[in-house]
């Protein structure tokens, strides 16, 4: 198995690990620790790098294949073997866009199921912009305005935000841990992780997140669109 170091530690940049399996087919390895997010729940996956001995090894991005964590290589790259030790570099910058954008699009959700009760139907998102839809059967510029200051009085609040991993049965007696439409976790996984927005919001994720919301910056909606009778969707764009 894989210890997931961004599952506790979204800030960390580097790592060296050990390369466990060889999978030719998907022409990957395995390691027995990584910092790579391979992408789910409307997060992209990372970007960076993976070198031996100082040399790149051409690292193409980090994929979750029958519920196990692969590095998928440059085809063009030959495939190390098992037992080699590998240097892990993740592109910050991006890495940190994308948790300030996952972050904020807690704060909407937190905001409009606090507000309104409303749940999320669909989501995705890019580095600084995103998207959010919501069971809404109506909704006018006003009220978006609404919505936009109310985001941003959050942000402000300086609320932490914590990460825990929990037992299935343990996280499951937390009321409205599933704040989608759908119920989207398999049965077979055994622990949840929690992400909360200390005071606003309390959620199921496996994305990873800034320390505190005034790292977020600016929540601008920038868009909004109906998407059916009942389901609303919001656009935003992340801002210093």
């Amino acid at each position: 198995m894989t210890e997931l170091l961004y599952q506790l530690d979204s800030y960390q940049q580097e790592f060296d690990a050990q390369i466990i399996a060889v999978n030719v087919e998907l022409h990957a390895i395995q390691l027995d620790k990584t910092c790579f997010y391979p992408g789910g729940g409307g997060q992209p996956f990372d970007r960076g790098t993976l070198s031996i001995n100082g040399s790149d090894i051409g690292f193409s991005r980090a994929r979750m294949v029958s519920g196990q964590h692969w590095h998928v290589l440059d085809p063009e790259k030959p495939l190390p073997t098992s037992s080699q030790t590998v240097h892990g570099k993740i592109d910050w910058d991006y890495r940190h866009h994308l948790m300030r954008t996952h972050t904020a699009m807690h704060i909407l959700c937190g905001v409009i199921f606090r507000d309104y009760g409303a749940q999320v139907t669909g989501g995705d998102m890019q580095a600084l912009e995103a998207r959010m839809d919501f069971e809404f059967e109506s909704m006018t510029r006003e009220f978006v305005a609404v919505i936009e200051e109310a985001v941003n009085k959050e942000v402000q609040l300086n609320h932490p935000i914590r990460v825990k991993i929990l037992p299935r049965e343990e996280a499951f007696h937390i009321p409205d841990l599933i704040r989608t439409k759908i119920n989207l976790l398999p049965e077979h996984i055994s622990e949840i992780r929690t992400v909360e927005i200390v005071g606003l919001d309390l959620q199921a994720d496996g994305g990873t997140h800034v320390a505190n919301t005034t790292e977020v910056g600016h929540i601008r909606i920038s868009d909004y669109k109906s998407k059916g009778k009942i389901n609303k969707r919001i656009y935003v764009t992340i801002e210093d």
